[in-house]
């Protein structure tokens, strides 16, 4: 018998990945579908369809099933022996939501082996009540997310239950939408499902339920019992949602079901093959990277850090700026998310006006400049940033000793002290939030593990350690999300087969001998670290005055 593989899947904005890994989580094959070059007919731009609503923005329901055709038959025609494959799983975008009509029960399970998914007439458009889907980019809820959060007493106590106040993207406002503006396209779905669980059903042959993780990017799902809300579902969708919307969310790691007779005899798969829960693409990329103890810091165009919290005897504390997510495989652990729009725009706006637009001289600079840039605080927000949120523009503090920091005007805006005091302000931000958001006696982070763009970088890779305090590590695998998919139907396949019901994440990466796919690239001083611990009360206080100013500007 050949060595067992597993399928994993990345349906993301503009693309459909498909990754196959061994049981040693090594990449077997890759294959992807582009949505605008290899399906230009849907007319989309970067994956997604724009209006005709302000700030609507969907993709459409056809394209991912023609995709889901297409990647299958890239990766037969590549030779993977698709009999060998025992399990599958995947990531969704966050937050997408798909609307299953009367018909698709019957429809996923009427499937006809001689006709691809995206056949007219197969699935599309009988099988769906909304031939679009919204996805992450829609901001066309506010309204609903007012009346949300007015629903259960404000923002703060959203994000209490939920792990995030409310926000345009999430599936609760965009289903109020619906409703609001589509009854009838609201009356005649049978079924919601996110991105993330409408895969897993056309694997199945019935509607798949909603897993934990990524029903903790919707406003509709208990955080920390990991249960559906009934009065978020009421505020949201009235009293028919709760049937909407499926059973209890479930966790990764656990068995769906069998594959459906339509991938055997149409591809080849093994009828046993299993498929397990997809999640969303952040919580998929933990999984690839990280354990509970790690930090991920992704340094791309925004800048994200996402935070594995073990169980502990009390939750993490939930903010109004940040989303906590229930962990995909480990019960009672969470997932911290820190998003801020003023990534790597930022930086490189300070290295050409520094610099030149030379990264050589830039990091020249930072590596010449004291720690804590000569008492120099500066916060750059080039966009309206979300933490904190709103605030837009450039702000420089002088502080001294435990002195009340001191706006600076004079400061050219070439200086050689900006180098630095940009790298130190988006660090020590997150550095102050890490703090109030780890339940008290939490053991201290282990690892951080840096990508994007700006992770190649070892100047900001030293700096990162010594403000976090954490040895930095690089992971090799650039698809991550994929990767973390596949890794996650193996978790449900060993637990099936040998580690049991009680059998942990951990257990299986060591019992199935998963390569450490991690190269150590920085280490922490600690004297250094030391120095940065006791600049955060002073960031703290600088920051409430950039709140203060922009508020009164």
């Amino acid at each position: 018998m050949s060595s067992p593989l597993f399928l994993g899947f990345d349906l993301s904005t503009q693309q459909l990945k498909a990754i196959v890994i061994a049981e040693d989580a090594s990449i077997v094959h890759e294959s992807a579908v582009h949505f605008d070059r290899d399906l230009p007919s849907h007319g989309t731009t970067n994956g997604a369809v724009k209006g005709p609503d302000e700030g609507e923005v969907t993709s459409p329901v056809l394209m991912w099933l023609e995709a889901i055709d297409l990647v299958m038959q890239r990766v037969k025609n590549a030779g993977v022996d698709l009999s060998a494959i025992v399990g599958i799983s995947g990531a969704g975008q966050q937050h997408g939501s798909v609307y299953w009509s009367e018909e698709a029960e019957k429809a996923l399970a009427a499937m006809d082996p001689k006709r691809p998914l995206a056949d007219p007439g197969h699935l599309a458009p009988h099988a769906f009540a909304l031939p679009n889907a919204p996805i992450w980019q829609d901001s066309s809820t506010t309204e609903d997310c007012h009346n949300l959060e007015a629903a259960v007493g404000g923002p703060q106590v959203l994000a209490d239950l939920t792990g995030s106040r409310a926000y345009e993207r999430f599936t609760g406002p965009q289903i109020a939408r619906i409703r609001r503006l589509k009854p009838a396209a609201y009356r005649g779905s049978a079924r919601i499902s996110l991105v993330s669980s409408f895969i897993p059903s056309l694997f199945l042959g019935h509607i798949a339920p909603i897993e934990i993780s990524d029903a903790s990017g919707m406003n509709l799902m208990n955080v920390l019992t990991c249960k559906w809300d009934d009065a978020l579902l009421e505020a949201c969708g009235g009293p028919e949602l709760r049937a909407k919307i499926g059973p209890e969310p479930v966790s990764g790691g656990t068995i769906l079901g069998r594959i459906s007779q339509w991938w055997v005899e149409r591809w080849g798969f093994d009828p046993d093959c299993i498929i397990a829960p997809f999640t969303g693409d952040n919580s998929a990329t933990v999984v690839a990277l990280s354990a509970p103890g790690d930090a991920l810091l992704s340094l791309g165009t925004s800048t994200t850090l996402l935070l594995s919290i073990p169980p502990a005897d009390l939750p993490p504390a939930r903010f109004t700026t940040s989303h906590l997510l229930s962990h995909p495989t480990t019960l009672d652990a969470q997932i911290a998310m820190l998003c801020y729009k003023n990534g790597a725009l930022a930086r490189e706006q300070i290295r050409d006006r520094c610099a030149g637009a030379d990264w050589a001289r830039y990091n020249e600079l930072v590596e010449q400049s004291p720690q804590g840039s000569s008492g120099f605080m500066g916060f750059y927000f080039p966009l309206p940033e979300i933490i904190p949120p709103g605030v837009q523009g450039e702000f420089i503090f002088q502080c001294k000793d435990n002195e009340e920091p001191q706006l600076v005007h004079g400061l050219q805006s070439d200086a050689f002290q900006h180098a630095r005091a940009i790298l130190e302000s988006q660090f020590l931000s997150i550095k102050s939030r890490i703090a109030a958001i780890l339940p008290a006696h939490s053991p201290p982070l282990q690892r951080l593990i840096v990508t994007g763009g700006s992770s190649a970088n070892q100047t900001i890779r030293q700096l990162a350690a010594d403000v976090f305090g954490m040895r930095v590590y690089v992971a090799e695998s650039k698809e991550a999300a994929g990767t973390g998919g596949a890794v996650l139907a193996k978790f449900a396949w060993w637990k099936a087969h040998v580690g049991g019901t009680s059998g942990s994440f951990e257990e299986m990466t060591i019992e199935t001998g998963e390569v450490e796919r991690m190269r150590l690239v920085a280490t922490p001083k600690g004297e250094v670290t030391k120095f940065y611990d006791g600049l955060v009360d002073n960031y703290r206080r600088c920051e409430e005055r950039v709140v203060y100013l922009c508020a009164q500007a």
